[in-house]
């Protein structure tokens, strides 16, 4: 069977919702038993809490088993809320995909991650959450992803379009890169998306204010979402229908939400007095809670939509029938719902005690030794809830390798030509990037599909960073033809700006987060659809920075892309210091599955851009950045070696055996690190002039290389040691970059050896290069001035 034919056995309606509430069941109890196991039967060596969410679980248990067991296909991709993980894990559990021996390590090394990991926890996760909204807003750029697969004729056949659903925690919506998503799904049409909200109106330290989804309820409709908000279930629905039973509404409804959680929690005597204390004179009201106990009564007032399957299930084939517009289900849900904390204000990171859990386990009929059985302390027989979880159509495998896809490499030619550059004429990394980028675009002989498989972005600095000239060629991506106002009126204009759905650039407002949230999409195209893209997004350096919790939550997924950050550091000279980077070198050796690079000249680019396309293709490969500048610079002939390019560095002049001192330098500031240089040589002609591509390359293989040699592998060497091993173990260096010094400045710690770095380290400010320069202390005087620092006796 393939996921286009998921079957179902015909099931009577009354029987399949009985089955579900059984299910239902279970993921409570075993989602809270996996933390309970967590914190209080495992050994705890270090003190510290494991800690766990056991209300924010219960909160979404009968969201999650009507989607899981009811709803979803197996084409359809989930974003789950983070604090729900362990629900996760207990539905692939029952589904016959997670190991019962995996549940019990929950928050332990190599074990079951606190949050959902595509990385750690497997090919069942297809968006890791944890860095709250971004899983949300990720759901809404991988239905984009999803459009472009299909409409450029990428997708697999034997494998449908999907819907995009999130289950979202309803504090998750205060974040702001969930409003700046739904303004970019809005402007790119996106269809396919459902964000299911678990409003349980709680949030990490208080409760959320009153009548705040009416007004998050507006932004939705407002961005062409439909909204359905699921209020109430069956029980409550049906009192309200009962004469008087609109003032019983009425006074729900004009419940605040504290009070709501704080009768929840207190239970039915609490209720019945705040009810009576208001509507005690009506007799339609004292009819219908009069006849109940404390219990019942406490049941019925917490009888929400968001805890109803039927209600729930309703809605959403309701919503499934309805088409292919976005929508946010808003789900009325109680925090803590069906434990002993439900409702509390404090019940966030709150977990039962060993004699709260006893309590909880008689009322699961739970049997000793038996708390990870799958059907245990159920009332259907294991028969009945085995066929009907096989008839889920979830259960319905994706594809024979599963929910992680396969999409096949694409050739990269051997090498890419750097720019023709004529004599005296000077050229930037950023301009020899766009004509790259531009002459792939022509898609000539063994190029054709690589270009075919290039996708770039940018937040609305497509033209200031190059991109131009691959636009013009490959156009921009849209569901709907659009035509060039300004090209059909004859206006002159260096950019074509047609959309079409064959176009190959997706552009952005200026929305950082959403540039690395659009990467991520594209970079996971592979396992989700695959199709193999190759993505390419483009921002001013400075701005990494304001997208870098998006970018690091892409690291985090493995998704694979190239970014090119430019124009970048205090060479952006008359542009000021809001739009000088200092820190991002930095960034580039901490980051994650992020090899960085900043290559001087365009010869070194040439090398680094084939690199990327190929590395950001292989099982152990990674993400790549470039750190470009719009500084022209003088263009050496020479004939590089890629692999010294690639490894992080080469000697642009060796130094002599035993040399005293280098000069190192990085990027844009080449031609004050040779003129120093060939003043140093007067002096000391034995000195070497190091080009360093990347820091971050260096650094990592040097770490590498200590780790092997702890574990025996005494022979093992760094490209850095080898580098350094000609001068003499005394010898000092000087480092020079346009960014933080600190980025080179571990290198003195190779071999022991004096460093003196020159970068940058505080805002810059408005000016030409040379006033910068020497300011900053840049300039070739500056790179002297610490040489002779860097050779005075210790």
């Amino acid at each position: 069977m393939t996921a286009q034919q998921p079957i179902r056995k015909q099931v009577d309606p009354a029987e399949r919702v009985r089955l579900l509430h059984q299910l239902e069941r279970k993921l409570l109890w075993l989602s809270a038993w996996m933390i309970h196991h967590a914190n209080h039967l495992r050994p705890n060596r270090d003190g510290l809490k494991v800690g766990g969410h056991q209300a924010s679980c219960a909160s979404a248990v009968s969201i999650m088993a009507a989607l899981y067991f009811e709803i979803l296909r197996p084409q359809d991709r989930v974003a789950v809320k983070p604090h729900a993980g362990p629900v996760f894990h207990a539905i692939n559990y029952l589904l016959g995909r997670q190991d019962r021996e995996k549940l019990s390590t929950l928050r332990a090394f190599r074990g079951i991650q606190p949050y959902p990991s595509r990385v750690k926890d497997g090919a069942e996760v297809d968006f890791s959450t944890g860095s709250v909204g971004l899983g949300v807003a990720l759901t809404t750029f991988g239905a984009l992803v999803q459009d472009y697969v299909h409409l450029h004729g990428l997708g697999r056949a034997d494998i449908p379009p999907g819907r995009h659903v999130a289950i979202v925690g309803d504090a998750e919506l205060d974040e702001g890169n969930i409003y700046e998503a739904l303004l970019e799904g809005w402007k790119h049409d996106i269809r396919n998306v459902w964000w299911v909200v678990d409003y349980n109106r709680q949030s990490l330290d208080s409760v959320v204010p009153d009548r705040l989804f009416g007004r998050i309820e507006g932004l939705f409709r407002d961005m062409g979402w439909n909204v359905v908000t699921l209020k109430y279930g069956r029980r409550l629905q049906a009192a309200f229908a009962r004469p008087d039973g609109d003032a019983l509404r009425r006074w729900i409804d004009d419940c605040p939400n504290s009070l709501y959680a704080a009768l929840t929690f207190q239970g039915g005597a609490a209720w019945r007095n705040a009810v009576l204390a208001d509507l005690g004179r009506v007799d339609g009201v004292r009819a219908i809670i009069d006849p109940l106990t404390d219990d019942e009564l406490a049941e019925l007032m917490t009888n929400l939509g968001g805890h109803d399957i039927e209600t729930l299930t309703e809605a959403f084939r309701a919503q499934d029938a309805a088409g292919d517009q976005p929508t946010c289900f808003i789900a009325y849900t109680i925090k803590g719902m069906g434990l002993p904390f439900a409702g509390h204000k404090d019940n966030h990171a709150g977990l039962m005690t060993k004699e709260q859990m006893a309590d909880f386990r008689r009322a699961m009929r739970i049997r000793d030794g038996h708390e990870w059985d799958p059907f245990e302390g159920l009332d259907a027989t294991e028969a009945e809830l085995r066929a009907f979880l096989d008839a889920c159509p979830f259960a319905t495998p994706l594809a024979p390798e599963g929910r992680r896809l396969k999409g096949p490499s694409v050739h990269v030619p051997a090498t890419f030509p750097a720019p023709r550059v004529p004599a005296g004429r000077k050229f930037s990394t950023q301009a020899a990037f766009g004509e790259i980028l531009a002459e792939i675009g022509r898609g000539h002989g063994d190029a054709a599909e690589l270009a075919r498989r290039i996708v770039t972005t940018s937040p609305d600095v497509t033209v200031s960073t190059n991109l131009g000239p691959w636009v013009n060629r490959r156009g921009i991506f849209d569901r709907h033809k659009k035509n060039d106002v300004f090209r059909d009126a004859k206006l002159a204009s260096a950019q074509r700006w047609g959309m079409s759905p064959e176009g190959q650039h997706v552009e952005l407002g200026i929305a950082e987060q959403n540039l690395f949230l659009v990467m991520a999409g594209l970079g996971l195209a592979h396992d989700l659809h695959g199709a193999r893209l190759l993505p390419v997004g483009t921002v001013y350096d400075p701005f990494v920075n304001r997208g870098l919790d998006a970018l690091i939550y892409a690291c985090y997924q493995d998704a694979r892309f190239l970014l090119v950050s430019t124009p970048s550091g205090l060479t952006l000279a008359p542009e000021g210091g809001q739009h000088q980077s200092v820190n991002t070198p930095l960034i580039g050796i901490a980051q994650d599955r992020l090899a960085s690079f900043e290559p001087a000249h365009a010869d070194e680019l040439a090398i680094l851009m084939r690199y990327a396309f190929d590395h950001m293709q292989k099982p152990d490969g990674s993400a790549v950045w470039l750190r470009l500048s719009t500084r022209g610079l003088a263009q050496p002939e020479r004939t590089l070696d890629p692999a010294d390019v690639i490894a992080g560095g080469y000697w642009v002049t060796p130094p002599a055996p035993g040399a005293r001192i280098a000069i190192a330098y990085q990027g844009p500031v080449a031609p004050e690190a040779m003129e120093a240089f060939a003043t140093l040589r007067e002096e000391e002609p034995a000195a070497g002039l190091l080009a360093i591509t990347s820091p971050d390359r260096l650094h990592a293989e040097w770490l590498a290389a200590r780790r092997a040699r702890r574990t025996g592998q005494g022979r093992a060497a760094s490209t850095i040691e080898t580098l350094l091993s000609p001068l003499a173990p005394d010898a000092a260096l000087v480092t020079v970059l346009d960014g933080h010094p600190a980025a080179h400045a571990w290198i003195g710690a190779v071999r022991g050896q004096r460093v003196v770095p020159l970068g940058v380290d505080r805002f810059g400010q408005a000016g030409d290069i040379p006033d910068l320069f020497r300011e900053y202390g840049l300039d070739a005087e500056a790179i002297l001035d610490a040489c002779a620092e860097a050779l005075l006796p210790a």
